[in-house]
C-alpha cells in the first residue's frame, strides 16, 4: 500500500488510488505557503485542533503555515517527514469515520538535534505568532501558585546556557532576545495548553525567566510582547494500530500516524495579536475580550469530569470512558458532579452550562472514539489543581458540598499508589510519580496515612486545603471506601 506523501494524495483525491472518493484534501497550492507560526510541543492535539483551524485559512491567507518543533523526542517529525508532513485526521462517532488530510504543517524540527535552526526561525520577522502545547509539566512551573520554578532542571540549564535553551520558556526567551538585539518586534506567544489563565500563566514564566537572565530583557518582554489567553477544546485519543489499520482501510493511503477524533472542537482565543495574525473568527474560533469564563467553564466541567471519570473507570476495570460513562451510576455521579457542585461555582448563565453539561455528555459517550481512561490519568499532580481543587475550594468558600468533587481527589489518591484493585501493578506516568509512590508505600492501605501523606505535597494542594478539616474528613472516608469495597461500589453509594 503506498505511504501518504503529496504525490500519493493527488492521486486518492483524484480518485485513481485504492479508496477513490474516501479522502479529503486540502483547497490550496501547498507549494505557495509560507511559515507564520511556530508551534512548540507539535504532538496530536495540536494536529487535531490548531493546524485544522489554519488549515481552513491557507486557501485565502498562505502566510500563516506552521512549522511544529518537538521539544523531547522526534518520533512526530520521524513519522511525518517522509510524509511530507502530512497526516490524516478522522473525525469518528456513532455513524461512521471521515477523514482528511492536512496540509498546513510545513515542516517538524526536533529541537534536540535541530535546536540552532529552531531558533533563528523563530527570530525571523517573517514568523508572527509562537504556540505551544507542551502540557502543564513543559512550562517548569509550580501549578499550586503559576510561579516559574527556579530549580526546574530545564530552568537550571537554561539560565546557565541562555543560547542553548532545553525548555520552551528558554527558547522563547532566547528567540524574543535575538529578536530585541535585531531591531524585529516581538511574536506574539499563544499557549493552547490546560492551564488556568494560560496567556497569564505564560506571560509570568516568560517574563521571569527572562529577567533572571537579563532585568532589561524582562522588561523588554514584560512590556511589548503580548500573551493573549485561549481556551481549547476536542477529544483526541491516543493513536493505536488499529486506528492505523482503519485508515489503511478508508483511504488506501498508509499514514504512520493519523489523528483519532470527534466532530466538537472548539476554540476561544483573547483577540490581542500586535504582529498581525491569521482570521480564525472566519473558520469557527470564537475572538473575545476575555477568556477566563469559558476556560474555567471547560477546566472544571469538561476536564475535572474527565479527570474523575478516569480514575473510577480505571479503577473500576473500564478501559474506555465510552464504556465509563455508559455505567448508569458513573454517568449519574458526573451529571451530579456538574450540575450540583462545578456550575455554581461557575460566573456564565444556568441555560448555557446547562446546554454545555448535556453537550459533554454526548461526547462522553461517543462509542466510536475509544479515549483511554489511563491516557486522561496520566501527569495527575498537574492537573488536580485546575481540574479539582479549585472548584471544591470555591464550594468551601460558599459554604456547600463537595462529596463528588472529593471522591475525584481521593480516586486519584488511589489510583496513584500504583496497584490496581485486582492487585495489578499501574503504570503511573506523572511528573512525580516516584515520590507519590514512596508515599503511598509508606502508608499501605491506611486511608488517613496515605492522604495525609498526599495532601502534605504542597506543589499540588498548596496549604489550605489539606488544612481545612471538612476537605480532609471527605477524601479520607471516600479513600477508606475505595480501599475497602471499590470504585463502583463506592460511585454506587454516592451517585
Amino acid at each position: 500500500m503506498p505511504r501518504l506523501t503529496a504525490d500519493t494524495l493527488r492521486l486518492a483525491v483524484a480518485g485513481e488510488g485504492s479508496a477513490p472518493g474516501r479522502l479529503r484534501g486540502f483547497a490550496y497550492d501547498r507549494a505557495g505557503v509560507s511559515p507564520g507560526i511556530v508551534h512548540l510541543g507539535i504532538g496530536a492535539f495540536h494536529r487535531a485542533h490548531m493546524a485544522v483551524y489554519v488549515d481552513d485559512i491557507l486557501a485565502s491567507d498562505p502566510s500563516w503555515g506552521i512549522v511544529g518543533a518537538s521539544l523531547r523526542r522526534p518520533d512526530t517529525r520521524d513519522a511525518l517527514a517522509p510524509q511530507d508532513g502530512l497526516y490524516t485526521v478522522a473525525v469518528r462517532d456513532a455513524a461512521g469515520t471521515t477523514c482528511r488530510v492536512i496540509g498546513a504543517v510545513l515542516e517538524i524540527l526536533d529541537a534536540g538535534t535541530q535546536r540552532h535552526r529552531l531558533l533563528a526561525l523563530m527570530a525571523d520577522p517573517a514568523i508572527r505568532i509562537v504556540s505551544l502545547t507542551v502540557t502543564e509539566k513543559g512550562y517548569c512551573h509550580d501549578p499550586a501558585t503559576g510561579e516559574i520554578d527556579p530549580n526546574h532542571p530545564d530552568i537550571v540549564h537554561d539560565l546557565a546556557h541562555p543560547h542553548e535553551p532545553v525548555s520552551a520558556p528558554g527558547l522563547i526567551v532566547e528567540a524574543l532576545a535575538r529578536r530585541r538585539a535585531s531591531g524585529i518586534p516581538p511574536f506574539t506567544v499563544m499557549s493552547c495548553d490546560n492551564l488556568p489563565a494560560n496567556g497569564r500563566t505564560t506571560a509570568r514564566i516568560v517574563t521571569r525567566l527572562a529577567a533572571l537572565r537579563d532585568p532589561g530583557l524582562g522588561r523588554h518582554v514584560a512590556e511589548t510582547v503580548a500573551f493573549p489567553s485561549t481556551m481549547v477544546d476536542r477529544i483526541v485519543p491516543a493513536t493505536t494500530d488499529a486506528d492505523r489499520q482503519l485508515v489503511r482501510d478508508l483511504t488506501g493511503l498508509d499514514d504512520a500516524w493519523p489523528i483519532m477524533t470527534e466532530p466538537f472542537s472548539q476554540w476561544v482565543i483573547e483577540d490581542r495579536f500586535p504582529a498581525g495574525r491569521p482570521a480564525f473568527e472566519a473558520v469557527g474560533a470564537q475572538l473575545v475580550a476575555d477568556v477566563e469564563p469559558f476556560e474555567l467553564m471547560k477546566l472544571r466541567m469538561l476536564n475535572g469530569s474527565h479527570s474523575t471519570i478516569a480514575y473510577l473507570g480505571y479503577l473500576g476495570g473500564y478501559q474506555y470512558v465510552a464504556q465509563a460513562i455508559a455505567d448508569p451510576a458513573i454517568g449519574r455521579l458526573i451529571h451530579g458532579l456538574m450540575t450540583e457542585e462545578v456550575m455554581p461555582t461557575l460566573p456564565m448563565k444556568r441555560a448555557e452550562l446547562e446546554a454545555y453539561r448535556d453537550r459533554l455528555l454526548e461526547r462522553f459517550a461517543n462509542p466510536a472514539l475509544q479515549h483511554r481512561t489511563w491516557q486522561i490519568a496520566m501527569d495527575g499532580s498537574q492537573k488536580l489543581p485546575q481540574r479539582l481543587l479549585g472548584s471544591i475550594s470555591d464550594r468551601l468558600a460558599q459554604g456547600e458540598g463537595f462529596e463528588r468533587l472529593a471522591l475525584g481527589v481521593a480516586a486519584w489518591m488511589r489510583y496513584v499508589t500504583g496497584s490496581d484493585e485486582n492487585g495489578q501493578p499501574i503504570e503511573v506516568k506523572d511528573p512525580l510519580a516516584a515520590r507519590l509512590r514512596a508515599i503511598a508505600d509508606a502508608a499501605g492501605r491506611d486511608a488517613g496515612a496515605l492522604a495525609d501523606g498526599l495532601l502534605g505535597v504542597s506543589e499540588i494542594f498548596g496549604t489550605d486545603l489539606p488544612a481545612n478539616a471538612a476537605f480532609r474528613r471527605a477524601v479520607v472516608g471516600h479513600l477508606g471506601s475505595l480501599f475497602a469495597v471499590g470504585a463502583l461500589a463506592t460511585v454506587a453509594k454516592l451517585a
